[in-house]
């Protein structure tokens, strides 16, 4: 997900400067903050996943206050699935009583 986010900022040549109040606010939360719950996922599945998963749910929601409707589409959720998975693992390990480490 990080990958397909670098390709389209370079391709695209983002410039946080030109971006305006509304688009500066989704961006921290979708991609900035789901791509650090991702690559936080990578070591702490939990802090990870509940970083991207709190991200993506947090995008939603300031643009539907910003914008009184949601993002069409299914390609936001579908980029931070991996969150909701980084989750799932977390909790199945935690049920097996798994002790990351040992």
């Amino acid at each position: 997900m990080a990958g397909v986010v670098l390709l389209f900022a370079v391709g695209e040549g983002l410039n946080l400067s030109h971006f305006n109040g509304r688009e500066l606010v989704l961006f921290v939360f979708f991609p900035a903050g789901v791509c650090l719950g991702m690559v936080l996922a990578w070591r702490w599945e939990g802090l990870g996943g509940g970083i991207t998963v709190a991200s993506l749910a947090a995008f939603y929601l300031a643009d539907r206050l910003m914008s009184s409707r949601f993002p069409g589409g299914f390609a936001f959720a579908a980029l931070a699935a991996p969150g909701f998975l980084f989750l799932l693992c977390w909790l199945w390990a935690r049920s097996r009583g798994h002790v990351p480490g040992a």
